[in-house]
C-alpha cells in the first residue's frame, strides 16, 4: 500500500518542486543542505531565500564555514561574526518584526541565519547602474531572520565588512532580484556607506544579499598581478642572496680598517636582508592571525629602517661633501644607530599598542585576492611609510643635487675634450649609484596613480624588489674599478673609497 503513495509523492513533487516542502513540512530541512538543494534549481537565489526562511539547525556541529546559525532573544540584539571578517550587527527591532508577538508574551526566541555566498551566483543586468563594478572579495551576504520579511526598519541592520584594508572606496547594496534565473540588479535603496578607518560600514534598513561593489579601474588585472607577484618573488630572492653577499664583503673589509662609511652601507645593507626575508615569510605565512601580526610588524619596522638609514646615508654624503675633513662627532655611529633602528622601533610599538597589523588583502579585477601581512589602517600606512618617505626623499634629493653641482664644478676644470666626455659616462654612473643608495627608487611609488600607473608600478616593483642585486652591481663595479686604479699605484682597496 505504500508504494503507490511513495510514486505518487515522487511524481507530484518533480512536476511541482516547491510542494515537496509542504508535503515533508513534517520533517526537519536542516539549513546547511540549503545550497545543495537549490544549486540545480533554476532560480537559486529565490530558492535559497524560501529555504532559508524555513530550514532548521542540524543537530551536532555545523560542518560548512560558510554558514552561520543562531537562536536569539527578541528582546535583546545579535551579532553574528563570519569566517572572512564580517561582522553582522541585528537590532531588536528587527528581531520583533520577524515573528508574531502575541500580547501575554514579551519576547521570543528567533532564528537567525547568515550565509556567505559566491558572487558568481549573481548574474546582473546589462541596465544596471552597477554593471561595470565587481563584488569586493567576491563574497555576498545573505541574511535571514525568522519566517516574515524585514523591511523599512528605523534601527537599521549594520554590517562591517571584511577588515580586509583595501584601499579603494566601495558601495555597500542589495540585490533586487528579477523574474527568475538568477538576474537582478544591485541596488543601493535602503542602504548607506560610510568608513571607519580601513573598514566599510553598510547599514540598511531591511533584510536581503548584501554585498560592498567597487571601481575595477582602481584594481589589477589578474595576469599583471601575477607577473608583478613573479617579478617581487624573483626580485626578493635575488636581493636576501646579494644583500648577504654585500655584507660579507663590507664585515671583510671592517676587519682591516673600520671606516664609518663602511659601517653605514653595512646597516643598510642590513635592513635590506630583513626587509626582504620578512616580505617573503609574509606572503607565505599571511592565514595564520598570530603569525601575520608579528610579521607585518617585523615588516613595517624593517620598511622603516631601509628609509632611515638611506636618510643617513644623505646625511653622511652631505657631512663629507661639505665639511670634508671637519666631520667628527663624538660616538658618531653610536648616534646613527640609535637612529637609524630606534626611530622605526618606536613608530612600530606605538602601531603594534594601536592593533594596525594583520591581513592585508590585494583585490584584483576578477575578485580574485592576493594577501600579505602588513599594516591594517590605511590612515597609518599613509603616515607612517608614504609621509616619512616623503620627508626622506625631499632630504635626499637635495643632497643629490649638491652632488650633481659638485661633481659639475670639478668637470669645468678640464681642458682636454676627451677626458672630460670620459668623465661624464662615469659621473652618470655616479649618480645613478649614489641614487640607488639614497632610496630614490622609493619615490616611484608615488607615481603608481593616474594614466601611468600601471607603467610605474612595473617599474617600482622591479627595481625596489632588484635593490639588493643592484646595489651588488654598484659596489661590484665601483671596487673592480678601484682594483684596476690600485694595481698602478700599490695600494690596497679601502671601502671609505666608495664615499668618495
Amino acid at each position: 500500500m505504500r508504494r503507490p503513495y511513495i510514486l505518487v509523492f515522487c511524481l507530484f513533487s518533480m512536476a511541482q518542486p516547491g510542494t515537496a516542502k509542504f508535503l515533508l513540512s513534517g520533517f526537519p530541512q536542516f539549513c546547511s543542505q540549503a545550497f545543495d538543494t537549490c544549486e540545480q534549481n533554476v532560480d537559486t537565489l529565490g530558492c535559497l531565500e524560501r529555504y532559508m526562511r524555513n530550514c532548521t539547525k542540524k543537530p551536532g556541529r555545523l560542518q560548512n564555514p560558510n554558514l552561520h546559525l543562531m537562536t536569539v532573544n527578541s528582546s535583546y540584539t545579535a551579532r553574528v561574526d563570519t569566517n572572512y571578517g564580517h561582522a553582522i550587527h541585528i537590532p531588536s527591532e528587527a528581531l520583533l518584526r520577524s515573528i508574531r508577538v502575541q500580547a501575554n508574551i514579551s519576547s521570543y526566541h528567533v532564528d537567525l541565519k547568515v550565509f556567505v555566498l559566491n558572487a558568481s551566483l549573481f548574474e546582473v543586468s546589462s541596465a544596471s547602474v552597477h554593471e561595470n563594478e565587481i563584488v569586493r572579495d567576491h563574497k555576498v551576504l545573505g541574511v535571514w531572520l525568522g519566517e516574515k520579511p524585514v523591511q523599512n526598519l528605523s534601527h537599521p541592520i549594520t554590517m562591517v565588512f571584511a577588515k580586509d584594508n583595501q584601499n579603494e572606496n566601495g558601495t555597500c547594496v542589495f540585490w533586487k532580484h528579477s523574474n527568475g534565473r538568477d538576474k537582478g540588479n544591485w541596488s543601493t535603496d535602503g542602504c548607506s556607506t560610510s568608513r571607519e578607518n580601513t573598514q566599510l560600514i553598510c547599514t540598511c534598513n531591511h533584510l536581503s544579499f548584501f554585498a560592498v561593489l567597487i571601481n575595477p579601474g582602481s584594481v589589477p588585472d589578474h595576469e599583471d598581478t601575477y607577473r608583478l607577484t613573479y617579478i617581487t618573488y624573483i626580485g626578493s630572492s635575488f636581493s636576501v642572496v646579494f644583500t648577504v653577499i654585500i655584507i660579507v664583503l663590507f664585515l671583510r673589509e671592517r676587519k682591516t680598517k673600520a671606516e664609518h662609511s663602511v659601517i653605514i652601507h653595512t646597516e643598510l645593507a642590513g635592513s635590506l636582508l630583513l626587509l626582504h626575508i620578512t616580505f617573503l615569510a609574509s606572503s607565505l605565512w599571511s592565514e595564520t592571525e598570530r603569525v601575520c601580526q608579528v610579521l607585518g610588524l617585523i615588516l613595517h619596522w624593517a620598511l622603516l629602517a631601509v628609509f632611515t638609514w638611506t636618510a643617513i646615508e644623505g646625511v653622511h654624503l652631505y657631512l663629507l661633501l661639505v665639511r670634508i675633513f671637519n666631520i667628527y662627532i663624538r660616538r658618531y655611529l653610536l648616534k646613527l644607530s640609535l637612529v637609524g633602528w630606534g626611530i622605526p622601533t618606536i613608530i612600530v610599538m606605538i602601531c603594534g599598542v594601536a592593533g594596525t597589523y594583520g591581513k592585508y588583502t590585494i583585490t584584483e579585477k576578477d575578485s580574485n585576492s592576493t594577501a600579505i601581512c602588513w599594516v591594517t589602517s590605511k590612515a597609518v600606512s599613509d603616515i607612517t611609510v608614504k609621509g616619512y618617505l616623503g620627508l626622506v626623499l625631499l632630504f635626499n634629493i637635495a643632497i643629490l643635487a649638491v652632488v650633481v653641482v659638485k661633481l659639475h664644478k670639478l668637470r669645468a676644470r678640464d681642458v682636454q675634450s676627451g677626458i672630460k666626455v670620459n668623465r661624464i659616462w662615469k659621473d652618470w654612473a655616479t649618480i645613478l649609484g649614489l641614487s640607488l643608495v639614497l632610496g630614490l627608487p622609493w619615490g616611484l611609488a608615488f607615481s603608481t596613480h593616474g594614466p601611468l600607473s600601471l607603467i610605474g608600478v612595473y617599474i617600482f616593483t622591479i627595481l625596489n624588489s632588484f635593490q639588493g642585486f643592484l646595489m651588488f652591481l654598484w659596489f661590484l663595479s665601483i671596487t673592480c674599478h678601484l682594483n684596476r686604479e690600485d694595481q698602478h699605484t700599490g695600494k690596497g682597496i679601502s671601502m671609505s673609497n666608495l664615499s668618495s
